[in-house]
């Protein structure tokens, strides 16, 4: 099986296209190794690594005492910010997430985890610094695949709520 062919691939696959968002659908690309990280799949694409978003499932709690996953698509090109994602989602509390709890709120693996594709919506949020490049890639479901978009694109795909998800960072700029 090609990593096309693999199931959480075709998900996102087909997510994509159910959201009008063909260009993306048929820009999957399957990379010839795993890139976990965004300097990997920056250097395998030859991108900027501010132009991947990373999609990182963080483990939430919300005012109500309700546990909850958080999705932050960021930029490579710095680290989500805990407290800044539990105020901007109007979260109690947000930490790190281990794999078994991505894998049960997205079906992905981690340095897989796609924008959609997930067993139900995630909230999610989309970091503002990603409207600086034309084209943004992101995981496509599986370590070895990615599928370019844009900024505005993830946002619409989502549902998600733009924010600068780095700490000392205005709307995207530092």
């Amino acid at each position: 099986m090609s990593s096309l062919d693999h199931p959480a691939v075709a998900k996102v696959t087909a997510a994509l296209g159910e959201a009008g968002q063909q260009a993306a659908a048929e820009g999957v690309r399957v990379l010839p190794a795993e890139v976990r990280t965004a300097a990997q799949a920056a250097e395998a694409l030859g991108v900027e690594v501010g132009a991947i978003a990373n999609s990182l499932v963080f483990r939430a709690r919300t005012t109500g005492g309700e546990e909850t996953a958080l999705l932050a698509l960021t930029s490579g090109a710095h680290r989500a910010d805990p407290a800044r994602l539990a105020a901007l989602a109007g979260l109690a509390e947000v930490g790190k997430a281990d794999a078994d709890f991505v894998r049960e709120h997205t079906g992905q693996p981690i340095g897989g985890v796609a924008p959609v594709g997930h067993p139900r919506r995630l909230v999610t949020l989309v970091d503002t610094a990603l409207r600086a490049y034309d084209e943004v890639w992101a995981a496509a479901g599986h370590p070895k695949s990615v599928f370019p978009t844009t900024f505005d694109g993830l946002v619409e795909l989502t549902g998600g709520t733009p924010g600068a998800l780095a700490a000392g960072v205005q709307d995207g700029q530092p």
